[in-house]
């Protein structure tokens, strides 16, 4: 039977935090607005731009600050001024879930245009079959893009794991009926993915391949 593995992108495959940091820093200055603090900013990340603009300044034109941060962001990427590392241990996990017969896909809140950059930037777009984004899904927690990756490559939710490192990523897998692993090296707290569904909490990358076993032997 087919097995899927869906990780996140941002906070859980490249560690974005900072650069995302700085696009919201400057859509805020831009409108005269004060930025919220870093730690505030990364609870967000993960969540569809406009969705996260909304919570991070409630009263304020969200679709000019969505403009404005993306604006922002192809700026620093034109300038070669991104930072998107890979977590350690990322590029060894991919290995190991491909050889252990996992299909590799992405369900992010990025744009297409996003995703592929940071895909092609660490030679990874051809690793992955199936890749959902904000473009044409709704914003996680919502199940959408759990469903439609495992549309895409026709496995079914017991066979499918979410691997993510915020709350939205385990409500969307588990609202998907898929196996929810946080990623606790990403943004949010592990008790914030046990919260919200969690499954498991992977502290290293390593560690994800037992809670995929886990989750597997549970159906």
């Amino acid at each position: 039977m087919i097995r899927l593995a869906i990780f996140d992108c941002d906070g859980t495959l490249v560690d974005s935090g900072a650069s995302i940091h700085r696009a919201v820093e400057a859509a805020f200055a831009a409108h005269g607005l004060v930025a919220p603090p870093r730690e505030e900013a990364k609870k967000v990340i993960g969540l569809s731009l406009d969705q996260a603009m909304q919570r991070l300044a409630p009263g304020a034109d969200h679709d000019a600050l969505t403009a404005t941060y993306k604006d922002a962001f192809f700026a620093m990427r034109g300038a070669g001024e991104l930072e998107e590392p890979l977590f350690d241990g990322i590029a060894a996990l991919l290995d190991r879930m491909e050889a252990d017969g996992w299909l590799l896909g992405v369900a992010t809140g990025k744009s297409m245009r996003g995703l592929r950059h940071v895909l092609e930037l660490h030679g990874l777009e051809r690793r992955f079959v199936t890749l959902q984004t904000a473009d044409n899904n709704p914003s996680k927690p919502h199940p959408a893009m759990a469903m439609a990756a495992m549309a895409d490559v026709g496995a079914e939710a017991s066979r499918t794991i979410f691997v993510g490192d915020t709350a939205w990523d385990m409500g969307c897998a588990v609202n998907a009926g898929a196996g929810a692993i946080g990623a606790g090296w990403g943004y949010h707290e592990p008790v914030e993915l046990i919260d919200a569904g969690a499954h498991g909490v992977a502290m290293t990358p390593a560690d994800v391949v037992a809670h995929a076993a886990d989750w597997l032997g549970r159906n």
